[in-house]
């Protein structure tokens, strides 16, 4: 990131020999800032990633970052495509679907994509936004997807989308004691909304991590 007259810019990493300004070598890393969108006080979270990951995988860290169960159907639109997961046997789901296993995050990179939507659950229809803040080269010795920020928790798993939410918020914060123990028998246990669990997270992206140098 670099500072211009009208603003920061994002600068990719220096092209190394035989390689096209622009492009990303599989060591690069990209920080995303992954913010839920349409909730206030903003959702959000910051996380570093290798761009030789695939959108599968970048599935995965987002799904860790935010604390979500990944037990819904979910999908990414960049440049006017979509990209999910195939789904056996559907083929209306199929073929407005681009395979999330055979792209790249670098391939998005390297055609200047500097911002991606995720939607997760088509339920309640939790929509993200993905920034790409920077690119940089991987530091020595160091395990990536790496933690690097957050603030607020996210919205309970089917508690009906924006509106269910807020509502859920209101019931916990009740001074009515049935309502408020109704809602969090409901969630399983105590709900915190200004925090998040940075231990778990971190356990999270240290598991994918591990997974992934093995596999390499």
């Amino acid at each position: 990131m670099a500072w211009l007259s009208g603003g920061w810019e994002l600068v990719a990493p220096k092209a190394r020999g035989g390689q096209t300004p622009g492009m990303t070598a599989p060591g690069d890393i990209a920080v995303l800032r992954i913010e839920l969108e349409r909730i206030e006080p903003l959702i959000w979270r910051r996380v570093g990633v290798r761009t030789s990951m695939n959108l599968k995988a970048v599935h995965g860290v987002i799904q860790a970052v935010m604390s979500w169960l990944d037990c819904h159907l979910w999908e990414f639109t960049a440049n006017e495509l979509k990209y999910s997961m195939l789904v056996p046997n559907d083929v209306h789901w199929n073929e407005r679907i681009k395979n999330v296993a055979g792209t790249k995050l670098s391939a998005l990179l390297t055609i200047g994509i500097r911002e991606i939507g995720y939607v997760y659950d088509m339920g309640d229809n939790w929509e993200h936004r993905i920034i790409v803040e920077k690119l940089k080269a991987a530091e020595p010795g160091a395990l990536y997807p790496q933690f690097l920020g957050g603030e607020r928790r996210c919205p309970p798993e089917d508690c009906g989308g924006i509106p269910g939410y807020y509502e859920f918020l209101d019931n916990i914060a009740s001074k009515q004691n049935e309502k408020r123990k109704a809602a969090l028998d409901w969630y399983g246990g105590p709900y915190y909304p200004d925090e998040i669990d940075e231990q778990q997270i971190v356990a999270a992206l240290n598991r994918i991590a591990n997974t992934s140098r093995q596999s390499r």
